[in-house]
């Protein structure tokens, strides 16, 4: 049976911020009810071991995320959360100890990309501030983002934006290097023990209305990676936060039923053959990732 090595659960639609690198769904706001999420977990147990609470909206918003981490240890899951860090402080005491979580991913870029964001040395320091308790106090890992790094050379403008975040977790580690003087994007940069500072290149979500390219390139959607938006909605891969390439609803049928359709099953086979099949994967700059 296949086994998927990413799973993404969206446990809401909604966000406390309207970042300018994150399209804003059109999608009914939203709350993963709990019996839903269990409904989910029994559907895709055989398919999956560790989940990733994401798509869209802002997870830690949800009023019961403490119990959505509990039934998922309870049920054998390893939790990924992909939070854009404002409400680490807030909720904290419903994270620190809950055996589930396997990683925090912290996108540090979001406050930046978020216009009237203000305070930001007061927001990485809530960051670092959990970081350094969910490393003493738990086994998680911390993965810090800065997903804004552009293929060409940067301004003055984006170097001394994320100089300023990065000399705040220079001074807050003790540092005695600039990090800078090691960013590669793409790859990691350990901090401490279980804190890494991953930097990237920002990249586009797809979009039926951008240009479409060739088709040519490769992409792990449905092969390793697939997932359920908060309606219930399967998705191939965590870019496609409209359910554009819509492959069934966990409400309607089986999970089982569904990774085995045409159209999922196309979208492999297509990939197999370095072709993306769906319209929107021909619209993904981010497949290029992956070479053709």
């Amino acid at each position: 049976m296949k086994k998927f090595k990413k799973f993404y659960i969206e446990i809401t639609s909604v966000c406390n911020l309207a970042c300018t690198f994150c399209p804003q769904t059109k999608r009914q706001a939203n709350f993963i009810k709990t019996d839903a999420f269990v409904h989910r977990l029994e559907q895709i147990k055989p398919y999956a071991d560790s989940i990733y609470f994401h798509l869209k909206g802002e997870p830690l918003m949800h009023p019961k995320i403490d119990e959505l981490l509990d039934i998922s240890h309870e049920r054998g899951f390893k939790v990924n959360i992909t939070t854009n860090g404002t409400l680490l402080p807030k909720t904290k005491h419903k994270l620190l100890g809950k055996p589930a979580i396997r990683q925090m991913n912290v996108s540090l870029h979001s406050f930046d990309g978020h216009p009237g964001s203000t305070d930001k040395e007061g927001y990485v320091r809530g960051v670092l501030s959990f970081a350094k308790e969910a490393l003493a106090q738990t086994e998680m890992i911390v993965s810090l983002r800065l997903w804004n790094l552009h293929p060409d050379n940067a301004t003055h403008a984006e170097r001394a934006r994320n100089r300023a975040v990065l000399s705040i977790v220079e001074r807050e580690f003790g540092l005695d290097y600039r990090i800078e003087e090691k960013v590669e994007p793409g790859k990691g940069i350990k901090i401490a023990d279980r804190l890494y500072l991953n930097p990237d290149i920002e990249f586009d979500w797809p979009d039926l209305n951008a240009e479409e390219d060739d088709g040519k390139g490769f992409c792990y959607g449905m092969r390793n990676q697939a997932g359920i938006l908060v309606d219930g909605t399967v998705v191939p891969c965590c870019l496609d936060g409209e359910g554009v390439i819509n492959l069934g609803n966990i409400h309607v049928q089986p999970f089982s039923d569904i990774v085995e359709s045409k159209r999922a099953k196309r979208i492999v086979d297509g990939f197999s053959r370095r072709e993306a099949v769906e319209e929107l994967c021909r619209k993904c700059g981010y497949r290029k990732r992956f070479g053709t």
